[in-house]
């Protein structure tokens, strides 16, 4: 589904892919659609255990979390020749028109992934690494917003360039920071993803 998305993924599909007897999958699951559900919470589960260890990281200030997290993901989408994307992602913009059920899942999923984001940014206004001012659960949900269109753009340009090109903007116009962090080694800086 990340790579050919649901409509066009069939539930016989499935069931050869898994090894999964028509009766059991239609047991389980009693329909395409619900077994789209079901996908979709764990997918969420998923990404909000990797969302939690990536942020949740006190050997990295809340921002290099943020930017581990990009880079993690970036990396991920490389290693899958652009062919996949975020599930949420895809099926937000496969389905959202067609399905008020899936619509209001996916909506919920993405809430979840801005709170996250927020918590960290939050953290970073604790520890002075943004201004007081920083309004956190606008900038999460400009993050998720902004970085579900990168990853389309992505898998137009099997590039990671406008993954880039997104981090970049958020990091330093934005947040207010380089989208790369300087790491110093001995009297010199050098710049390094982290």
């Amino acid at each position: 589904m990340t790579e050919r998305g649901f409509t066009v993924t069939s539930t016989e599909e499935v069931m050869v892919r898994v090894g999964v007897p028509k009766g059991s999958f239609y047991y389980h699951f009693g329909s395409k659609a619900a077994y789209g559900q079901a996908v979709i919470n764990a997918y969420a589960e998923y990404f909000e255990a990797k969302l939690d260890r990536l942020l949740s990281d006190q050997s990295f200030t809340p921002i290099d979390r943020l930017r581990n997290f990009v880079r993690e993901a970036t990396d991920g989408l490389a290693r899958h020749a652009f062919k996949r994307g975020c599930l949420v992602g895809n099926l937000g913009q496969e389905l959202a028109s067609m399905d008020d059920v899936f619509r209001r899942q996916l909506e919920k999923v993405l809430t979840s992934w801005q709170k996250r984001f927020a918590l960290c940014l939050r953290e970073a206004i604790d520890l002075s690494q943004l201004s007081e001012d920083v309004d956190v659960d606008h900038v999460a949900e400009f993050f998720w917003i902004g970085w579900e269109g990168a990853i389309m753009r992505a898998k137009l340009q099997k590039s990671a360039t406008p993954l880039d090109q997104f981090a970049d903007v958020f990091f330093s116009k934005v947040i207010g920071q380089p989208a790369v962090a300087k790491k110093k080694i001995g009297n010199r800086s050098k710049a390094r993803r982290s």
